[in-house]
């Protein structure tokens, strides 16, 4: 028999957890441990932030869900991982304390013959004095509750423009090293269009503040679109985009401080500048989740096991070579840790190992580039290659079976630019491969027979229907295992 932890229950770990489940005999244990009592299609937090979409139809209880499946669940976090066990047991184990199920503060060994690390991000907001919604003053859409709290914010915004007040509203990233700038963007248009839904967009200035020094960036680099024959650039895309909704833009900021209706940033020139604000909803950077980690006598291991950032490493190159050295081939395939061999990380939870986009400092030295992106299609793609990899081994196989590069692999997404039935838009892309890929792709790094974008209403009705799709396979309702990742 063998016990499998899956650490972590959002998408990455969940998909991974449930197609283990799903494929292995009774025999053996699917253990998910998660300090969270509900599963949120993180996706669709956009919708409730503008006040389209409820908190309850973007989460659900797991505890019945994974009662059905079979699964141990555990509401806890989980502490330190001890991969070679201790001195009294050869049993790798890791700590937790439970947050829930009524064993609040409760600590408890929890052994496993393989290890799925999906914990995902912290949401760093201490990264950056006055962000956040806790104690700070910018909002979020990184949780439900965020999100709940965004939408009450922005309609006393809303009420004060029908009041005749003039309101400024910022949106985009709250500090040089932040990712998701994909979620701030469908935030802003969702904005923007529930702002001229309620007749008052021409009272309110909509400003997009970013770490990236182009628009259309996203974290990856940016990216190219052949359509009619041409070949047009995100950043031509983005800024006709932004422009055609008469916003404006501010590129290449590091958030340094946010008082009350201000917002303090550095420049990649080296400038410092600030932004007043009546709204603001930045994301904030994401680190580890801060697991440690001990080797069998007890000593301190957790700089082996995980990268200074907190994430996990795994079978990627972190030699830390110059940019001009990097390749498609130094992201990881099997997301297998290199010295443990029944570890595994998936989704956020792994290090990169090295950016997507071209490494920036300013003259102060302050590193201002967005991070990569490994959330959505990916992290499921992930969490369910190395189920399978899992599934192999426990059955004989010696090494991990299958891969999930995300240099080797392409990915949909649409993102939301307003919600309605008959007035709502998205705007729908695919790329191949996620990670650019300069050798095979020379000049822009991509494949562009499978690299696409396109804008409309169409995209809104299948960013609904991709929403209730996936809350159905993530609830294991019949057929569940038929829709793709």
């Amino acid at each position: 028999m063998a016990r499998v932890v899956v650490m972590g229950g959002g998408v990455s770990g969940h998909t991974a957890a449930t197609f283990l489940r799903d494929w292995l005999s009774a025999d053996h244990e699917v253990v998910v441990v998660t300090p969270n009592s509900k599963w949120n299609w993180i996706p669709s937090n956009i919708w409730v932030g503008v006040g389209r979409m409820k908190k309850e139809d973007v989460v659900f209880d797991l505890d019945p869900v994974y009662k059905k499946a079979n699964i141990d669940y555990r509401q806890a976090k989980a502490l330190t991982i001890h991969p070679e066990g201790s001195k009294e047991s050869d049993t790798p184990f890791i700590t937790i304390e439970y947050t829930g199920q009524g064993k609040e503060g409760e600590k408890e060994e929890l052994t496993y013959d393989y290890l799925i690390n999906a914990t995902g991000p912290k949401l760093n907001f201490a990264a950056t004095e006055g962000l956040g919604p806790h104690g700070g003053h910018t909002v979020s859409v990184c949780t439900a509750d965020h999100a709940v709290h965004a939408n009450e914010e922005l309609h006393k915004v809303i009420a004060k423009l029908k009041a005749g007040e003039k309101q400024t509203l910022v949106i985009g990233t709250g500090h040089g090293m932040c990712t998701c700038q994909g979620a701030a963007f469908e935030y802003i248009f969702n904005i923007d269009h529930e702002l001229r839904a309620a007749g008052v967009r021409d009272k309110a200035e909509v400003i997009w503040l970013t770490n990236e020094s182009f628009l259309g960036d996203f974290g990856m680099g940016g990216m190219h679109v052949k359509r009619g024959g041409y070949i047009a650039s995100s950043k031509i895309f983005a800024e006709s985009l932004f422009a055609e909704h008469d916003m404006e833009w501010i590129l290449g900021t590091h958030v340094t401080k946010v008082e009350e209706g201000k917002i303090h940033y550095e420049t990649l020139d080296g400038d410092t500048d600030f932004q007043e604000f009546d709204f603001a909803m930045l994301i904030p950077p994401f680190g580890g989740v801060g697991l440690k980690a001990y080797d069998k006598e007890g000593a301190d291991i957790t700089d082996k096991v995980f990268a200074p950032n907190g994430f996990m490493k795994v079978d990627a190159d972190y030699s830390g070579k110059p940019y001009e050295e990097w390749k498609a081939s130094d992201w990881p395939r099997t997301l297998q840790n290199p010295d443990y061999k029944n570890m595994f990380a998936v989704g956020i939870a792994f290090a990169p190992p090295h950016l997507m986009s071209k490494p920036m400092k300013n003259p102060n030295g302050t590193p201002i580039n967005p991070t990569p992106p490994r959330t959505g299609m990916p992290s499921a793609m992930m969490g369910k290659a190395v189920a399978q990899s899992i599934r192999d081994m426990i059955n004989g196989a010696k090494e991990p079976t299958h891969t999930a590069s995300m240099s080797e692999m392409g990915a949909a997404c649409v993102a939301s630019a307003g919600a309605g039935f008959f007035s709502g838009k998205a705007v729908s892309m695919t790329v191949y491969p996620v990670v650019p890929d300069y050798e095979k792709y020379p000049g822009v790094g991509r494949d562009l027979s499978y690299t696409t974008g396109e804008i409309g209403l169409a995209g809104h009705w299948i960013k609904h229907f991709l929403h209730y799709a996936f809350m159905w396979k993530a609830q294991l309702k019949p057929g569940w295992k038929i829709i793709p990742e």
